[in-house]
């Protein structure tokens, strides 16, 4: 499934919020992301509506089973990447940033060569 990397954003950012803090509130996406409410709000709403995410009547967020599945997928892509990049001498901060714009752009075949390359320096 495809979807825009505006959206593989915010979901891994409920993710990592939800590892991180337990309970995900808008307001807690506004801080991470350093974005405008009203901005956090549309995206959230089209989020729910694409059945991404659901909102409790608290206004804790979660991760739909399909939500969950792209987000803990671009993160893995995410976490390997920076740690690729650093393997190589990239700096930790210019790999995380690079990294987070690459994880929405390289092929399921060239992130599983990537990772099989990696898992195989590493046993």
């Amino acid at each position: 499934m495809k979807i825009l990397e505006s959206a593989e954003n915010y979901l891994e950012t409920i993710l990592i919020l939800k590892n991180e803090k337990g309970n995900v509130r808008a307001i807690d996406i506004v801080n991470y992301l350093d974005f405008s409410k009203p901005s956090v709000s549309i995206a959230l709403k089209q989020l729910e509506n694409n059945g991404f995410i659901s909102r409790d009547k608290d206004g804790l967020i979660s991760l739909t089973d399909d939500g969950r599945q792209i987000a803990e997928s671009v993160y893995e892509r995410h976490e390997l990447l920076t740690r690729h990049f650093i393997s190589i001498g990239v700096s930790p901060d210019t790999a995380r940033e690079d990294a987070c714009r690459v994880e929405h752009y390289i092929s399921q075949e060239t992130f599983n060569a990537l990772k099989k390359h990696h898992m195989q320096d590493h046993n």
